[in-house]
């Protein structure tokens, strides 16, 4: 970073990550006891884990993984969705979650979005069911509750699996209910840069206790399990979750609500500075939501904003020390869907969105002095790129 990029509060140069974790000496003391102990594998930690995320989501079972991603796969392989399905989904999203499809040897179908939320469309994702269509998998984008009423209708009508992935979204609120209350199953993750953040780490979440008992046993097999006759009945994937990891999730949900409250103070932050702006717009919150808790803070830039234009932004955005990104490389461009045959212009809403969504920076950390750094840098960065009207 160049010395020249300095704080407009005191002169120091900037460094601003996209991501911080908001640690206490409590997350590190229940880590330590850990390390002091004699288990550090799967264990009793996890289990309360599984049960007090449970418990915050409404919801019977909880399975504690490794990731989401792998979560994922499993809640797929537990319902024997495979070669010959269809599985709906967003492209507008992280990877992780076509590729799971793929590698049960299912077909990924690419539905549309919501133009204001980002989240997959009911509509949209009607229009894609066939006679091989087995599960929608459904995000709650960067937080914002999806339309869970309309999807769980329309799961029901055609006796669909339905999944909600919840991996950018803890404790946000539908007017129908919490996220994680909606799908048959729902995915949380615990890495970067998430509320709860611990480098890795996920949890699935369902009332079905007999789904739950089959995604356990896919999940890693027990100590129990290795002399027993049971051993060998599934290849399980060992997706178990570690105790160090375990306990530290356990220290930042214990203190859930004061990681949420000071996320917010920043989200108002943010709002204050970017309500003057032409051209771009703070994210959007639907009215069928009550609570949004913002996994990054995603700005829009104006319609008649391109691409290269966002790309020119964000390199200027670095130059200044700013870790802001682009927020989604929607999935059918990628290489491994326009293999099978999907290609610019198949899905207009989730292009034109990801074409001028960007990222920034959102931990509890961050001062007013480096928000209104950012936005004024990020105005400075769209009036050279030509600003454009709203995206609104």
């Amino acid at each position: 970073m160049s010395a020249e990029v300095v704080s407009i509060a005191n002169g120091e140069p900037l460094q601003i990550p996209l991501c911080d974790p908001d640690l206490t000496q409590g997350d590190l003391d229940a880590v330590s006891a850990v390390l002091c102990g004699d288990r550090l594998g799967e264990g009793p930690m996890a289990e309360r884990l599984e049960r007090e995320f449970a418990a915050h989501c409404g919801r019977a079972k909880g399975i504690a993984v490794s990731s989401a991603a792998l979560g994922l796969l499993i809640a797929l392989t537990a319902k024997g969705i495979g070669a010959g399905d269809e599985v709906i989904l967003s492209a507008h999203g992280f990877r992780e979650l076509g590729h799971a499809v793929l590698r049960t040897g299912a077909t990924p179908v690419f539905a549309d979005i919501d133009y204001w939320s980002g989240c997959l469309s009911a509509g949209k994702a009607a229009d894609k069911v066939t006679e091989r269509t087995r599960a929608i998998i459904a995000g709650n984008t960067s937080g914002h509750p999806a339309d869970w009423p309309a999807l769980r209708e329309l799961a029901d009508a055609h006796g669909l699996f339905l999944i909600e992935d919840s991996s950018e979204a803890i404790a946000s609120r539908h007017k129908a209910g919490i996220v994680g209350s909606f799908g048959d199953v729902a995915l949380f993750d615990f890495a970067q840069p998430g509320v709860i953040c611990c480098g890795e780490g996920g949890m699935i979440v369902t009332d079905d206790a007999t789904l739950a008992m089959t995604m356990r046993r896919l999940r890693a097999r027990s100590l129990s399990d290795r002399a027993s006759v049971s051993a060998g009945v599934d290849a399980p994937f060992g997706a178990a979750l570690g105790e160090v990891t375990a306990a530290l999730a356990l220290s930042q949900l214990s203190r859930l609500d004061v990681l949420l409250e000071r996320r917010r103070g920043v989200q108002a932050m943010y709002d204050g500075f970017m309500q003057s702006f032409e051209g771009i717009k703070p994210p959007y919150i639907s009215p069928d939501v009550e609570e949004v808790h913002w996994f990054l803070y995603v700005v829009h830039l104006g319609t008649r904003f391109s691409k290269s234009s966002r790309d020119a932004i964000l390199d200027d955005m670095h130059t200044e020390g700013v870790d802001a990104h682009a927020y989604s490389s929607p999935l059918h461009l990628q290489r491994a869907y326009r293999e099978r045959g999907w290609k610019k212009g198949d899905l207009f809403v989730t292009e034109k969105v990801a074409d001028r969504a960007i990222a920034m920076p959102f931990h509890a950390h961050l001062t007013p002095e480096q928000v209104a750094f950012m936005v004024a840098r990020l105005k400075d960065a769209s009036i050279n790129s030509g600003a454009g009207a709203a995206i609104y």
